[in-house]
């Protein structure tokens, strides 16, 4: 049987697919999907706590709209947030 090749060597999945929707914080445009607790199978650090997400929390994944610079695309700032710690993010 062969090898599936790296999931690094792949083409990014596209960001803005499926339910996702913008929002707007002090710090810029975002775009914001949720995550139901069914499909969430890894643990995450909120970024606004800084305290777990364990797995099978519904929770929210954030990326900005336009990327920083040195940044290739959203894909690599993309953020997993409890839903209470984005909804209180300034």
């Amino acid at each position: 049987m062969a090898k599936r090749p790296s999931k690094h060597l792949r083409a990014a999945r596209p960001l803005s697919a499926g339910h996702a929707s913008a929002a707007l914080k002090a710090d810029g445009r975002w775009i914001v999907r949720s995550v139901p607790g069914a499909r969430a199978v890894k643990p995450y650090t909120c970024p606004g706590c800084h305290q777990p997400i364990p797995v099978g929390t519904a929770h929210v994944v954030a990326w900005p709209a336009i990327p920083s610079l040195g940044s290739a695309s959203g894909l690599e700032e993309r953020r997993h947030w409890h839903s209470g710690c984005w909804m209180r993010k300034p």
